[in-house]
């Protein structure tokens, strides 16, 4: 095989832009919940390669539980936490109306707006969540 999973984009991002972490994914790697994950991003880690999250997943994160030690942890990996702009809102809400107004959506649709603004893939646990952002732009891993 050409090093992709059978439908899947590859496990490996490109190397020139950062990994973009949605807040499934910043909750299992602080607190080593799910070895999959640890696995990826140490993986990733030797790869040398940057973290990034958006505002929205911060906070999703930071509303816990989660200790201290885990926010430490979680703020010495990402090499940024993007800031809500409004030009990332407008967008976020331009995906949400694209998409089917699904409800509860608007945080993911906030998420994907900025992984795409960045160029970044997104690494989630929740790929149905985000699949109907891949036509718009997202790259999910």
């Amino acid at each position: 095989m050409d090093g992709h999973r059978a439908g899947l984009p590859p496990l490996t991002p490109s190397m020139d832009s950062p990994v973009h972490l949605d807040t499934n994914y910043l909750i299992a790697y602080a607190g080593e919940a799910n070895a999959d994950v640890v696995t990826r991003v140490e993986g990733w880690i030797l790869e040398d390669r940057k973290f990034c999250c958006s505002a929205i997943a911060w906070a999703e994160f930071l509303c816990g539980p989660v200790l201290s030690e885990e926010i430490a942890a979680m703020e010495s990996l990402l090499h940024t936490v993007v800031p809500l702009t409004p030009e990332l809102a407008s967008e976020g809400a331009r995906l949400f109306r694209e998409t089917g107004r699904r409800s509860r959506s608007l945080p993911d649709c906030i998420v994907a707006a900025t992984a795409i603004a960045s160029d970044s893939p997104l690494a989630t646990n929740n790929r149905n969540d985000f699949t109907p952002f891949i036509p718009h732009g997202l790259k999910l891993v």
